[in-house]
């Protein structure tokens, strides 16, 4: 059979990581660092277009790779609609979604723009995504917040939660569709999600304040004192955004988001670091022993995974409170682009389907 080659983007608040594929083989990768003053230039995010396709242009040309070649762009997903996980190919209505920003604007779905453009300039190369960045496979009991007019919906990394999960159901000899998991995504924010059956089937509205309190933001807080905060008239709409989404956590109590200081502040003797940052811990594994009741009680493992898992401290705190429920596996980092790859590579061999992107399709 023939070679597929795929090339895979993605596109970080500064970096562009690219890796080009050979069937399942990656045969070169970089990370290209874009200048912040350039980055500053550009009002919103859509406007890194033409700097972002530059600099992918300019590696495929550095390396030999043409359009005509390929057959797949692949990027990781933009702001859409809520949908179900898998591999998309890119269509005109995912990239109308992208581009409106009804859904939010992230640098992501500049990718999607790009390698949508890169594949209408191909020769046969199919624009594709997997595990976009609002997956949402909640269960529908799972929706109910409490309030009629607001539904819960999930808002997490499902493209790393999930290729972590499905590396661990590998690795440990099962089918990553019988895997009954707990991921616990210790990055800038904390996600903790229960997974059954392939899906994310329990999730935090991360950016809507639900989970752990992180980096700097709030996680779930008393909500009556919040509203309170909002009529003190000390915060207008975007003041108050800001304040529990920027402002807070790790920000709020330490006046900083580098681990590395506060680790070393903690090994200094700083008992208030310590008590902060054992705090996080605690409301993590709060969530997790949540998320073994959505299982039932039936887990076969905890996994913490994102750049915080490279801390010991944090993960024997979590794992020291957690263990019980399950056996703890440490994953730190990422495997975005390998998960990106495999779906593409998946889809194009007919071993998974090649999902359409259809706009107010309930999920």
């Amino acid at each position: 059979m023939k070679p597929i080659k795929i090339l895979v983007i993605n596109f970080g608040s500064t970096s562009t990581k690219i890796a080009y594929y050979v069937d399942n083989e990656c045969v070169i990768s970089d990370s290209l660092t874009h200048d912040v003053e350039e980055i500053k230039k550009c009002k919103d995010v859509t406007d890194q277009y033409d700097l972002r396709k530059k600099a992918i242009l300019e590696f495929m040309d550095k390396n030999g790779i043409s359009l005509d070649e390929l057959d797949s762009v692949t990027t990781r997903g933009g702001q859409t609609e809520p949908l179900p996980g898998g591999t998309y190919k890119i269509n005109d209505a995912m990239v109308e979604q992208v581009r409106s920003g009804e859904y939010g604007h992230h640098v992501c779905g500049v990718g999607v723009l790009v390698a949508n453009d890169l594949c209408k300039e191909s020769d046969h190369a199919v624009a594709m995504t997997t595990d976009t960045p609002t997956t949402d496979e909640m269960d529908p009991i799972a929706r109910y917040s409490g309030l009629k007019e607001i539904e819960r919906v999930s808002c997490v990394q499902a493209l790393n939660t999930k290729a972590m999960a499905r590396y661990y159901a590998e690795t440990h000899g099962m089918k990553f569709e019988d895997a009954r998991v707990i991921t616990a995504m210790l990055g800038g924010g904390i996600g903790v999600c229960a997974i059954r059956d392939g899906k994310m089937v329990d999730a935090p509205d991360g950016l809507e304040g639900e989970g752990p309190f992180s980096n700097n933001r709030c996680g779930t807080v008393p909500l009556g004192k919040v509203i309170k905060m909002c009529y003190s008239g000390k915060y207008d709409l975007e003041g108050m955004i800001r304040h529990i989404n920027g402002e807070a956590g790790l920000m709020a109590y330490l006046g900083t988001t580098n681990l590395r200081q506060i680790m070393a502040d903690i090994e200094a003797g700083d008992e208030h670091a310590k008590e902060v940052i054992e705090a996080m811990c605690y409301q993590t594994a709060k969530e997790i022993g949540a998320m073994a009741t959505v299982l039932e009680g039936r887990v076969d493992a905890i996994l913490l995974i994102g750049g915080m898992a490279n801390v010991k401290f944090i993960t024997d705190e979590i794992t020291r409170r957690t263990s019980f429920i399950a056996p703890v596996e440490i994953m730190p980092g990422e495997r975005e682009m390998i998960a990106l790859a495999e779906g593409s590579y998946r889809a194009l061999t007919g071993e998974i389907p090649t999902q359409e992107f259809t706009p107010g399709k309930e999920v």
